[in-house]
């Protein structure tokens, strides 16, 4: 599998984390595991499609898809030759660009194609075919630099900002005073632009940043648990364990797949 990630415009970085790209000539089924990282995702398949299963049971997916925040790991296997790519989206773009309230697609990957919201469901059109990568970042940059003049303020920019700052640390009363907001508004506009609560969403943060320090390969487990902010070592092998189902110390960190991709920035 080739794996691209490509960085958007600059005046887009308040949107979009960035776009990606995936490849593969190999038909042969592979399963893969999709682990939280906090971001949305617009996603299109110009290759055959992708099973999933989530909440327990599989299904075939459609090729143009939206993702909202998961909660928890799930799986994906190819049912062919993979071609795709996706616009990683910041945690709150999706309702400043389209309206959406994203309490409805926790833990939903829904199809685009017949979506209700006719803007999102011609989206592909914009985009595909393409015939080249330079030519396909050049289409997704004049779209969304064209949305972004009609984008909502993002009221939870700066708490955001210092969950993103604290690697997810900061506490419920610092978010509340870094948004100017009580705690009852923190959880309500948590619940429409992101689908969880600040607490969990800063959870899945502070797992991420995990990843980052396995990357940086200068510290022992102790002091990443230190450092990523856990109470002791259990307690961080019980976090670790909820997000990916798998012990820390057997996790492939440097395994080519997708889950390590999309967490290893």
């Amino acid at each position: 599998m080739k794996f691209t990630r490509i960085a958007p415009h600059p005046n887009l970085e308040k949107f979009i984390e960035c776009y990606w790209m995936m490849q593969s000539d190999d038909a042969t089924p592979h399963l893969e595991k999709i682990i939280p990282d906090g971001f949305t995702e617009l996603i299109f398949n110009y290759g055959q499609v992708y099973r999933a299963k989530i909440n327990g049971s599989w299904y075939t997916q459609t090729p143009n898809l939206l993702a909202g925040q998961i909660d928890n790991y799930f799986y994906l296997e190819n049912t062919g030759k993979t071609g795709s790519f996706a616009i990683k989206l910041k945690p709150a773009a999706l309702t400043q660009f389209f309206g959406l309230n994203m309490e409805n697609y926790l833990n939903q990957i829904v199809g685009l194609d017949s979506f209700p919201n006719p803007q999102l469901a011609g989206l592909k059109d914009h985009f595909l075919p393409f015939e080249s990568e330079q030519q396909l970042k050049e289409r997704l940059d004049n779209y969304f630099l064209l949305l972004s003049n009609t984008a909502t303020n993002n009221p939870l920019e700066q708490v955001l900002q210092l969950i993103f700052n604290s690697n997810g640390k900061a506490s419920i009363k610092e978010l509340c005073k870094a948004g100017e907001m009580s705690e009852r508004r923190l959880q309500r506009l948590f619940k429409r632009y992101i689908g969880l609560s600040p607490k969990y969403y800063a959870r899945i943060i502070r797992f991420n940043y995990i990843f980052q320090l396995i990357k940086a390969e200068k510290q022992s487990w102790a002091e990443i648990v230190y450092e990523s902010g856990y109470y002791d070592q259990s307690h961080f092998i019980r976090n670790f364990k909820a997000f990916t189902g798998e012990d820390p110390s057997t996790y492939f960190f440097e395994a080519p797949n997708m889950a390590n991709f999309f967490l290893n920035k």
